[in-house]
């Protein structure tokens, strides 16, 4: 089976930075990636690049066969890309109704009719239909995490990136987050998830790549990652005996 995203070889550097330096990496459809590593080793940037945000030092990355990296932002938001960020980006002055009807509009090129339809249709999917009408600003911390994969799932991508989007949330409110992310999968969809909370990635992901000193370190099943020695080198210093 050919992967939907294929990256190779991929670095960049911020003057005599080298955040990453070759990085290498494959997601399938209908497949929940999660990245791990510690503060500071590219994983935001790596999204970045995806997006298309930063350009890349070096490197090649494959979108359904297509080679992506002179396509503009706008363009790859189109080819099927849907992002997070770690700090909720709604328009806080916006319902929550309201932001998610902008992004299927602007996003996914539909028709007012339609964007108003699939804003319903998402808000109850992320379990905010009864807070359409209220102003994103106002929403608590979890409320603006689902809106956050609501305006990233309106203009219908195929690929889906969290950047810790559990960060920040009680352990109940993770749960919620979960329950979300497994329906996502069930609907067929591929998501790269960056988050530092372990239950997330145990519980709710694939496969585990470990990113750290520019390289991905270990990708594999995620109990089989969380305990290796690799993981305990980065996080600790130390290497299991």
């Amino acid at each position: 089976m050919d992967p939907i995203l294929k990256v190779e070889d991929l670095a960049i550097s911020f003057g005599n930075n080298n955040v990453l330096k070759n990085v290498n990496f494959e997601l399938y459809d209908n497949e929940i990636l999660g990245i791990i590593g510690p503060n500071g080793a590219g994983k935001t940037v790596l999204l970045n690049i995806l997006t298309g945000t930063l350009k890349p030092t070096s490197g090649r990355v494959t979108f359904m066969g297509k080679d992506i990296l002179g396509v503009r932002i706008d363009e790859r938001a189109r080819l099927g890309f849907g992002r997070t960020f770690q700090v909720p980006r709604s328009f806080e002055n916006m319902t929550a109704y309201e932001n998610v009807m902008a992004s299927a509009i602007c996003g996914g090129q539909t028709t007012q009719r339609e964007a108003a339809k699939r804003a319903e249709e998402i808000l109850e999917f992320i379990g905010l239909e009864d807070k359409a009408l209220v102003l994103a600003g106002s929403l608590k911390l979890l409320d603006k995490k689902r809106l956050e994969i609501g305006i990233a799932l309106a203009p219908h991508p195929k690929v889906l990136m969290f950047d810790e989007v559990a960060g920040g949330l009680t352990e109940s409110e993770i749960s919620n987050i979960l329950d979300i992310v497994k329906s996502l999968k069930i609907h067929g969809y591929s998501i790269i998830w960056i988050e530092h909370v372990i239950q997330t990635m145990l519980n709710g992901t694939d496969r585990v790549l470990l990113l750290a000193d520019g390289y991905d370190i270990i990708c594999d099943l995620p109990q089989i990652v969380l305990d290796s020695n690799e993981v305990e080198k980065v996080y600790l210093g130390v290497r299991k005996k």
